[in-house]
Parts: structure tokens; sequence; C-alpha cells
């Protein structure tokens, strides 16, 4: 990086820091920033779960109201000399872009695209997305939602039936993959395994599968199709086991699902796990059954990176991440039959290898890890400036 883009200066707007899977990637990035010799500052709220660790960067505290925030962040900005305002949740994207209009120079606008869905408001469809100077797409196929919409009226979820095309010049839409540390998710040796294992109650000669992910209403990542399928695969595979971690408000109705499919002694609620690594490493699979939308999981790729196999849904941008890595299989979404013979075939199956995991690893260290990301980052911020001139 030249000397002038050592002086550059990002501001990275988040609203929420409540984390969730967004909040979590603008950290991630932030840092991954920082470390190739950004200078980037966070803008949030004063309190928020994550605020205190967005406060490892300059920070600035802005109020909630949004007509306050907004001129919040035009002080902001006008204080910094920011020459990048990043957003990354839809609710700061017109935040962002009022508040770059009230400073002088105006800095280039850059909004990260988590979800795979449209707007809501037939003004943003037609408006946001073209006022910013350039929109960061997850994946291929929220690149294709902005551009070409997408519509699956057969599905039994609302949200996927119609979602319409935004109006946006497709010269400033770029693909960058979220990224993940793969440092920290690395295939480990067998011995990591039974200790992660154990921490779970698992017995050596069970084969794990398990869901991981939040399970709000209405169909949270697809859990009540895993416990269906769980059904039919427990009576060929008596050793196996299912597991679903993480939280949310399907709770009670997952587990009148296990006791009503007689998956009391097999399926087990964990939890939130605080060791993701570790959970990984205590299954055999990762199942990840969604039927809702989904721009680019990284629990595939956190799965693929510790050298597991996943079987996941073809819909969306899931294929994508799971090609990256390559471990097991992708079955059609919502379908419990296809989803029990791809876990019966998984299981009945030799597991990767030491070199087949490397390898995916290395696949995904070289496509999706954490370094990639905030180097494709860093070089699009560097054309936009570049496209602007240099700063008077």
């Amino acid at each position: 990086m030249s000397s002038s883009d050592l002086t550059a200066r990002a501001v990275h707007l988040n609203s929420r820091l409540r984390g969730g899977g967004t909040d979590s990637q603008s950290l991630a990035l932030a840092q991954g920033l920082t470390n190739l010799g950004w200078t980037i500052e966070m803008a949030g709220p004063a309190q928020a779960p994550l605020s205190s660790v967005a406060q490892k960067f300059p920070y600035h505290c802005l109020p909630r109201f949004r007509p306050v925030q907004i001129l919040a962040l035009a002080g902001v900005l006008r204080r910094t000399r920011a020459r990048i305002l990043h957003a990354h949740h839809g609710d700061d994207y017109w935040t962002a872009l009022l508040a770059s209009r009230l400073v002088s120079p105006r800095p280039l606008v850059v909004f990260s695209r988590h979800l795979a869905k449209s707007p809501r408001s037939p003004i943003s469809q037609k408006h946001l997305f073209s006022s910013a100077d350039a929109v960061v797409a997850v994946s291929s196929f929220v690149a294709q939602v902005l551009l070409q919409g997408h519509d699956d009226p057969a599905s039994p979820v609302p949200e996927r039936h119609h979602r319409p095309s935004c109006r946006i010049d497709p010269a400033k839409v770029h693909v960058i993959h979220t990224g993940i540390d793969t440092q920290r998710f690395q295939p480990q040796d067998p011995s990591f395994s039974s200790v992660a294992r154990s921490k779970l109650s698992l017995a050596a000669k069970e084969f794990v599968f398990g869901v991981v992910g939040g399970f709000d209403l209405p169909v949270g990542k697809g859990q009540r199709i895993f416990l269906k399928a769980a059904q039919k695969v427990m009576r060929r595979l008596p050793k196996a086991r299912f597991l679903l971690a993480g939280s949310g408000t399907m709770d009670s109705l997952l587990r009148e699902d296990i006791r009503h499919l007689g998956l009391e002694e097999r399926a087990r609620l964990v939890g939130q796990q605080p060791d993701p690594l570790s959970l990984h490493h205590a299954l055999d699979c990762l199942v990840h059954p969604q039927i809702a939308t989904e721009a680019f999981p990284s629990v595939i790729l956190e799965a693929h990176a510790c050298g597991r196999p996943v079987i996941a849904s073809q819909l969306d941008g899931i294929p994508e991440a799971w090609a990256i890595g390559g471990l097991g299989h992708l079955v059609s979404a919502g379908h419990p039959e296809e989803l029990a013979r791809a876990m019966i075939l998984q299981a009945e199956s030799p597991a990767p290898s030491a070199t087949e995991q490397f390898e995916a690893h290395s696949r995904i260290q070289a496509q999706a890890s954490l370094p990639v990301q905030a180097t494709q980052m860093g070089n699009l911020y560097r054309r936009l400036m570049s496209q602007r001139g240099k700063p008077r």
C-alpha cells in the first residue's frame, strides 16, 4: 500500500452491534482492513452487546433517534475527513446516504449487502442502491437478487415467493465473499475431537449430525426438517445422534417435535455453544437444512475449514459457499426423505481423509478467509478513490 493509501480513513457504520452474523462479520472486516494498514473508525450505539468490542477501534457513539443520528454521523465525517463511509445493515443505508450529503467533500458511500432479500419499500428498490458508490454483495446470488430479482412461488416460505430487482448500475455491484478465520477453524488431531465430544456427552462410536444456527420462528434454519429426517435415519443407523446448537423462539416447538417423533434418546438441544471450533469437531457431519432465504452461510465455511463434511440445501447462496470446501452433499430444500438418504450415505461412507481435510481447508483459506476478504475490500476502496481522484 502506498503512503497516500496509508492515510486513507474509512468509517464503518453499524447502528445495531447486537451480535448477529452481520455484526460479527463487520467487526472482523474492520480488523482485517486495520491489519492491512487502513485507518478504520467505527460509528454505532453507545450501549449494545458488541459496543465494547467495537470500541477497540476509534469509536463514535451515535444516538438512536434516526434524524439526530444522521446529523451526528455527518459531524463524525467532517471531523475525521473520512474518504469512505461503509454501511453494513439495511437500516443504515439511508442514514449513510443522507449523512454523506451533508459533508463536503462528500465521502464515498459503500453498502455491504449480507441478505438475499430485496428492500420492502419501492422507494428503496428504485433509489437506495443506485445512490451508493458501490454495493458489495457477499455472494453472486445476492448480486443476482439485486440486479435480476428472484421468484420461488412454490416455496412454503412467503419471503421466497417474490424478491424484486433493484435499480442499480451493474458496474456498482461487487461480489466479495464473507471471510472466516482459517487460522482458528482448521483440522485437528483425533484427540481434540475426543475431548470436544466428551464435553457434549457423546460416545466415540456414535455418528453425530448437527445443525448450528438460530431457530427463530417461523422456520429457523430448517431444524424441523432435520428432525423429520432424523426419525428416518435412526431406523437405519442406531448409533446416530442429532444435535441442535443455537437458540431462538422455536425452542418449545422443537422439543415437542423431538418428543412426537420418538427422538428423546437420540436428539438434543445443546444451546448456544461458546466454542464453535470445539462444536464443529464434535460433529461428524454438519447439516444445514435451510428452507428460507440465505445469502452465504459462514457456518458451512467453518465446518469445511475444519475438514468436516456438510449436507446442505441447494438454494440461494448455499451452493456457492458449499462448493468452495466441497465435502458432503447438496440436497433439495424442504424434503426430509432426500435429506435422510444423504445423511445415511454420508454416515456409511468413509470419513474425509487427512489429505481431503487439508485440501478443503486450503480452498477456504484461498477463497473465503478474512485476509482475502479484507484484501479484496481494500482493493475496492482504492479503485473507488482513484476514480474519484485524490483528496483536496
